[in-house]
């Protein structure tokens, strides 16, 4: 959280206050012009303070919001027609470990990656809660609904994501029993808990093509990372290649 945004904000009105009843006093005692600029200095103060608490707020709502973090990055490479590898790296989730990578073999012209999610409410965001995933499936997607009937199919499952309870902060806990766990059972009595869900999400395949995964407060997300893959997705999904 951007605590700065509240403990600057709190010094000044207490700053503010404190001349405010000071003033006051002085009113009180017969001095007048000290007493008059005191208190509107004092207003002054914790006007001004009100008006930066609520800034903070709108900056830290909105950062809160928009927080995401890396899921992973896949690298393909064609092996032929409507067949290609792909190179999926996890980064590592504890600080010194190495980048988790891993080969797999896709058919069809799209990549898609399946995970579950839960998602917070939107204060519960706000309060420094992010959303939490678990890594399910990899597979190849064809655009041809005919081809997906028919044509050869291929999916991987994954595993990789959050498996330990993580506190407002980023600060992770490795309780036996996860968020995860509380969630599901407790969802009931857990108001700040919007669903669990299975998300997706999927980007056209291309030879030399780079995508990131990233998990946002409402879901997975895909980025284009290279030229190859912005071309690739720049035309949406009208022609099969």
């Amino acid at each position: 959280m951007i605590w700065w945004w509240w403990i600057i904000p709190a010094v000044v009105g207490a700053l503010g206050l404190l001349l405010l009843l000071s003033s006051l006093g002085q009113l009180f005692r017969g001095k007048v012009a000290s007493g008059g600029l005191g208190t509107i200095g004092g207003g002054g103060l914790m006007a001004a303070a009100a008006i930066a608490a609520l800034l903070g707020m709108n900056v830290q709502t909105y950062a809160r919001m928009t927080y995401e973090r890396p899921v992973a990055t896949l690298q393909l490479k064609q092996l032929g027609p409507q067949y290609f590898e792909a190179t999926v790296t996890q980064p590592a989730r504890v600080e010194g470990a190495p980048d988790r990578t891993e080969l797999y073999l896709l058919n069809g012209d799209d990549w898609r990656i399946e995970a579950q999610v839960l998602k917070w409410k939107p204060w519960a965001n706000v309060m420094g809660l992010d959303s939490q995933y678990r890594l399910d499936r990899l597979s190849g997607r064809y655009q041809d609904i005919e081809q997906e009937l028919h044509s050869t199919r291929s999916v991987h499952a994954l595993s990789g994501g959050d498996s330990a309870t993580v506190l407002p902060g980023n600060i992770t806990v490795p309780w036996k029993l996860s968020v995860w766990d509380m969630a599901r059972r407790y969802r009931r009595h857990i108001d700040a808990v919007d669903t669990l869900y299975g998300g997706a999400t999927y980007m056209p395949m291309a030879d030399g093509a780079k995508y990131e995964v990233w998990i946002t407060q409402s879901g997975l997300v895909a980025r284009p990372v290279n030229v190859v893959a912005r071309d690739a997705s720049a035309g949406g999904w009208s022609q099969v290649n």
